[in-house]
């Protein structure tokens, strides 16, 4: 069996036994398999090999989480190592702040949260609240999630719960496949910094918001708590694990799919449609004069 056939024929494996929704799975396998067999990945290298695979891989199953990924770091590939992507996923965010890019107070005492990641409730929850701590007396706040990525379903559920009074608010579900159970998840009951209610919240997207920054996006829009000023986001809501297949190169499988408690869906392939629809590059002046507007408005 040829490098990139041993390549191919683990992550379908993968697939088989993890994909969200197993009745796709023979259609993809049929899918790679033939093109396998007609040696369309015979001479690729890594990279090249990846995107080819992914691309075909959504050709049949349009999941943007459902794709092979070249990295540069090596991957352990001993059985006891292979967490999902959990470990490599927390020293990313340990190197990058939790996610939080950047904390402002602007014009007009709007205060300003740039997320690139969204952290673990558990290893992100005293850099979330120092965050909101330092917005907590603003008159408006704009979370902008135009370059956020994705990251945790719980760490999404923590930011949510700062925009509602307490712990009685159900945000969303999450069914795993490889449980076959369904997970609430609800508003936080104890948070590290006051909660921030009564007062208006912009959140900023663009085409590259992706996964769990889509979440508090989505959430927050469905519930009525944020205005989403910006650009349609990527669409992908499936919660991902990540196995190293050889050093570089990773299979990403969706295991898990979100269900909003308003809309009874997700935005997966369709993306969060926002209220406010500008070029990404112009959601923060659009999301500042709405809310400069509104707070003079209310201090009158």
């Amino acid at each position: 069996m040829s490098s990139n056939q041993h390549i191919v024929e683990q992550a379908l494996e993968r697939i088989g036994a993890g994909y969200v929704f197993p009745e796709k799975t023979a259609a993809v396998e049929a899918a790679i398999r033939g093109r396998l067999a007609a040696g369309a990945y015979q001479d690729l290298e890594g990279p090249a090999l990846c995107e080819t695979v992914t691309a075909h891989l959504q050709e049949v199953c349009p999941d943007k989480h459902l794709r092979l990924l070249w990295t540069h770091e090596p991957q352990s590939l001993e059985p006891v190592d292979d967490d999902g992507g959990q470990a490599a996923f927390l020293a990313l965010l340990r190197a990058e702040g939790q996610g939080i890019r950047r904390v402002e107070r602007l014009e007009g005492n709007v205060g300003l949260i740039e997320l690139r990641r969204v952290a673990t409730a558990v290893e992100g929850a005293s850099a979330i609240g120092a965050a909101m701590q330092l917005v907590a007396h603003s008159s408006a706040l704009v979370l902008d999630l135009r370059a956020c990525l994705g990251g945790s379903p719980e760490g999404a559920a923590m930011w949510c719960s700062y925009f509602f009074r307490d712990d009685q608010v159900h945000l969303n579900d999450i069914y795993d496949r490889c449980t076959d159970t369904t997970r609430q998840f609800w508003t936080v009951s104890h948070l590290p910094a006051p909660r921030y209610v009564d007062r208006p919240v912009y959140v900023l997207t663009s085409e590259a918001t992706f996964s769990a920054g889509e979440d508090v996006a989505y959430t927050l829009q469905a519930h009525g708590r944020a205005v989403v000023v910006g650009a349609t986001t990527r669409g992908g809501a499936h919660p991902t694990n990540r196995h190293a297949v050889t050093e570089h190169i990773l299979v990403t499988v969706p295991t898990a799919r979100a269900i909003n408690t308003v809309t009874g869906t997700n935005w997966e392939g369709v993306g969060i449609v926002p209220d406010v629809p500008v070029p990404a590059d112009q959601a923060l002046e659009e999301a500042l004069k709405t809310a400069l507007r509104r707070v003079e408005a209310q201090a009158r």
